[in-house]
């Protein structure tokens, strides 16, 4: 499995699963959630994601130890072992951690600094939700690919994304941006932009308050999970694949991949 290049011969999530492989250009930044962190690193990327040549994952996002700089998702337990790391970047495949909380402090950052050094490396990239924590990163810590603008960030329209592009070095738009193809082929900065490649409950959710619950839970000191769907009913359409051979010819070749959660409703 140390071969760069090696292409992994295994069926894909589903049989429905169409998420292409075919295009050269793409690549993928695949998600970790729910790994089990004593599961072998490549045995995990065979099983989950099989249906990928390994060449064309650029990164592998997920928890590491634990964190008060988390969002998105509730930390219950690290999904990435250092020994995960290490054979990650060692395969020249980059770590991408989820420091997407809403809320940060200057003092908090400081507590978290040991823990960012430790993965500050030119082929490890940090995701971020708060403006002020991403422009801390990019002063403090030059080394990293990219400080990404998290899909969080809800940037869905020109003004918000030349306003992050002064900020993050690659911004996440939103699952309903690909259906926005006015909006696409308005950006002149494609590099810069990571889309979807697939889709969960967030693609029709309303308002996503489940986020800033994350966060608050995220800094150990009680809270609860919310969800607009108990609030606000909505058809639940399951997971979803985005066209990419349209969204490669339109220019864009950065995308997200999600694993599906049990009964296929959602990602994570």
């Amino acid at each position: 499995m140390s071969d760069r290049l090696e292409v992994f011969m295994y069926p894909c999530l589903s049989d429905n699963y169409a998420v292409s492989s075919r295009v050269d250009s793409i690549s993928y930044t695949v998600s970790a959630r729910g790994k089990n962190p004593k599961q072998p690193m490549f045995a995990f990327l065979r099983d989950s994601y099989g249906h990928l040549p390994l060449c064309q994952i650029e990164s592998v996002f997920g928890f590491v130890e634990r964190s008060t700089l988390y969002g998105g998702r509730h930390f219950r337990d690290p999904e990435l072992s250092d020994r995960d790391v290490y054979q990650l970047n060692n395969a020249g495949i980059g770590l991408r951690i989820p420091f997407t909380n809403h809320f940060v402090d200057y003092e908090e950052y400081q507590a978290n600094k040991p823990l960012i050094s430790k993965y500050h490396k030119e082929i490890n990239s940090v995701i971020c939700t708060n403006d002020e924590l991403a422009t801390w990163l990019r002063e403090d810590f030059p080394k990293f690919c990219h400080v990404e603008a998290s899909v969080i960030k809800n940037i869905d329209n020109t003004p918000k994304l030349e306003k992050a592009l002064r900020i993050y070095t690659c911004v996440v738009l939103p699952m309903t941006s690909n259906d926005d193809l006015d909006f696409l082929d308005s950006i002149t900065q494609k590099t810069k932009i990571r889309l979807f490649a697939n889709g969960g409950c967030a693609y029709t959710c309303p308002s996503k308050i489940c986020y800033r619950s994350q966060s608050k839970l995220n800094k150990f000191k009680g809270g609860e999970f919310k969800c607009s769907q108990p609030i606000k009913k909505r058809e639940l359409i399951g997971m979803i694949n985005f066209d990419l051979e349209l969204l490669n010819k339109k220019g864009f070749n950065k995308f997200k991949l999600l694993r599906a959660r049990s009964g296929q409703m959602t990602g994570y």
